[in-house]
């Protein structure tokens, strides 16, 4: 459920950030390690590209939530 007064744009953006930061900050460690511990460095691998890609998703959503909270202080002043 959105909380009102978010616009659908900024509150898409707050969800995908907690999505990406619960999967790098509490998930894909875990994953790494299970794979190190099965001896499967190609899962490894492909683990910490995943974990690569997400923190620079992660990075855009940063950046794309600053410029919607800079365009909606303009909208308001």
């Amino acid at each position: 459920m959105k909380p009102q007064g978010l616009k659908n744009s900024t509150y898409n953006i707050l969800r995908a950030l907690g999505k990406d930061a619960d999967f790098l900050y509490d998930t894909v460690d875990i994953y790494i390690n299970d794979a190190q511990k099965a001896n499967r460095n190609d899962l490894v691998d492909m683990w910490n590209t995943i974990k690569n890609d997400r923190q620079r998703h992660l990075q855009m959503l940063r950046e794309a939530l600053d410029k919607e909270a800079k365009q909606e202080k303009l909208k308001k002043e």
